[in-house]
């Protein structure tokens, strides 16, 4: 079964854990100096806050898998729509190991798709991480949605994706996180 997934970028974690425990009759599964989620039953959400963006508000939608297959089918009805995709295969973020990839929508808002494999103590490791962000969300501009194909990793998740037969393009820095 999917979780629904929303990312919200805040700038006082203390405040917003207090007002989202509140809003949500339950205290965060994992709270770190950053970071702060909620794993709900009802509604079946994994609603994540952090202090990581570069400005307050929703980061980023997306869905949460329970196993691989789930993966494979949202990714395969996104192939069949011919939706722009950017996968990282196997990432750490948020405290997280996952199996992970991304579409924009018309609107350039990015869907994160996961699963995740592992929990890990710090948000992220080695090169998928920039100093400016916590890590790259790695999701499509809507300007690239219509030309996109993957990227491949090239030592970092923070690429340009490729146009159709194109080679990686240089890294990019981005204000977003992940997970």
């Amino acid at each position: 079964m999917k979780r629904f997934h929303v990312h919200v970028h805040v700038e006082d974690l203390d405040k917003s854990i207090g007002f989202y425990s509140t809003l949500f009759a339950s205290e965060p599964t994992r709270v770190e100096a950053d970071y702060a989620k909620w794993m709900l039953e009802d509604p079946r959400i994994n609603f994540a806050i952090s202090t990581r963006g570069s400005q307050p508000g929703v980061g980023h939608l997306g869905f949460q898998t329970d196993d691989a297959a789930e993966l494979a089918e949202l990714k395969a009805r996104a192939e069949a729509a011919d939706m722009a995709l950017l996968d990282e295969g196997e990432t750490t973020c948020c405290y997280a190991r996952s199996d992970k990839y991304w579409v924009t929508d018309p609107q350039g808002v990015a869907w994160e798709h996961f699963q995740t494999l592992g929990n890990i103590p710090i948000f992220g490791e080695g090169p998928k991480l920039d100093s400016a962000s916590a890590c790259c969300a790695g999701a499509p501009t809507a300007q690239q949605a219509s030309t996109v194909d993957t990227a491949e990793a090239t030592g970092s998740a923070c690429c340009t994706p490729r146009s159709r037969g194109q080679q990686v393009a240089d890294p990019v820095k981005s204000s977003s996180s992940c997970c």
